[in-house]
């Protein structure tokens, strides 16, 4: 995979915002029971999720883990998220399937994307 320099810039989140989001994770692993992996493995898509979008997220993840995610942080990712966010284009996958206009295809499995779950540097 050939290495690529993005020049993609983090938006500013005012402090409500930052607030509210820990709250919301904080809350959720106060109330969780299960596997401590799994909370973890939440809380980072949570965090990444503001940052590249739904749709990345449903590319790099089985419906079941995003299921699972989902009830783990009380959240919908569809609400939670915007469909796509300002480090979008670092996901190879996602960047492969929008030139090939297959995304659905990919999320359902019938068109495979080599390295869906691939980051580049930005």
């Amino acid at each position: 995979m050939a290495k690529s320099k993005l020049n993609l810039k983090l938006p500013e989140i005012s402090e409500e915002e930052a607030v509210r989001r820990v709250k919301l994770v904080h809350k959720a692993i106060k109330d969780f029971e299960g596997q401590f992996d799994e909370m973890e493995g939440a809380v980072g898509m949570y965090f990444v999720g503001h940052l590249v979008g739904w749709r990345v997220l449903v590319l790099i993840h089985n419906k079941r883990t995003i299921r699972k995610y989902q009830d783990a942080l009380r959240i919908d990712i569809r609400k939670e998220f915007p469909e796509t966010g300002p480090l979008t284009e670092k996901s190879v996958g996602y960047m492969l399937v929008q030139k090939a206009k297959a995304f659905w295809k990919a999320v359902s499995g019938e068109f495979s994307v080599e390295n869906r779950r691939a980051v580049l540097k930005g």
